[in-house]
């Protein structure tokens, strides 16, 4: 059965007081309220064991992890070390980690097998830039990124992957791809994965739509068959910002 996600990302934002504090606040703003989806927080490393064990109800994301299991890699942090302290989740392939730090479709097959290996479901990102999607190549482009980096796993294992299209033009630019340009991406990346792994799976996968999703157009983005929720950037910062995403599937 697919799931609807509402997945954070608060990258390089928040000190370890400031995210207790945010989680804390969400605990008591959802506590008691009937919700439709699944509620990730993504959070740097130093955060990640605090705030699994303060989270009541909602899951905690890494987002990041080594391609290395473990060794002489200063400043790296593993998957089991992600596992160890109680998140549940890791992004992985965020088009930042793809642009500033030279993350290859290869590098990123090594992490997500690691994140398996250690229980975790990663949260996969694929996404064309404003050049690649003008020329007519988006759907290359995320097929190329699927199939270099996934493909190689077995249907078990393909089967515990999140999948998240985020449009590279879209993030942080306060563009956004309308609900029927969400719809026909996501559609064609279900297809694509059917080709694979068969109907089934494609059916049961989760594609989440990342790319300036906020409280005013969540709704329409998620009314669309093949959205199953958001990776939500600026707007998972604060509380009062991103309830309306959750409550979007209300």
């Amino acid at each position: 059965m697919r799931k609807n996600i509402v997945a954070g990302n608060w990258k390089m934002n928040k000190t370890l007081q400031e995210g207790v504090a945010f989680v804390n606040e969400l605990n008591e703003t959802l506590a008691g309220r009937s919700i439709n989806c699944d509620v990730v927080i993504g959070a740097p490393f130093i955060h990640l064991a605090t705030l699994a064990s303060t989270a009541k109800g909602f899951g905690i994301a890494a987002e990041n992890c080594a391609d290395k299991a473990e060794g002489a890699y200063t400043g790296e942090v593993s998957a089991a070390m992600v596992a160890s302290t109680g998140a549940k989740y890791v992004i992985l392939g965020h088009s930042e980690r793809r642009a500033y730090y030279g993350e290859t479709d290869a590098i990123l097959a090594e992490k997500v097998q690691l994140a398996l290996a250690q229980g975790l479901t990663p949260i996969f990102c694929i996404g064309e830039v404003k050049e690649e999607r003008e020329s007519g190549k988006h759907f290359q482009v995320v097929e190329e990124q699927i199939a270099h980096a996934l493909f190689g796993l077995s249907t078990e294992d393909f089967a515990k992957i999140v999948l998240a299209y985020e449009p590279v033009w879209a993030i942080g630019t306060g563009l956004t791809a309308t609900a029927d340009q969400a719809q026909e991406i996501h559609a064609h990346i279900r297809a694509f994965v059917a080709g694979k792994y068969g109907q089934q799976i494609a059916d049961d996968c989760t594609i989440l739509y990342g790319g300036s999703c906020n409280g005013s157009n969540a709704k329409e983005l998620f009314s669309r068959p093949d959205v199953d929720g958001g990776l939500i950037g600026g707007a998972s910062l604060a509380v009062d910002k991103f309830l309306p995403i959750i409550e979007a599937f209300n």
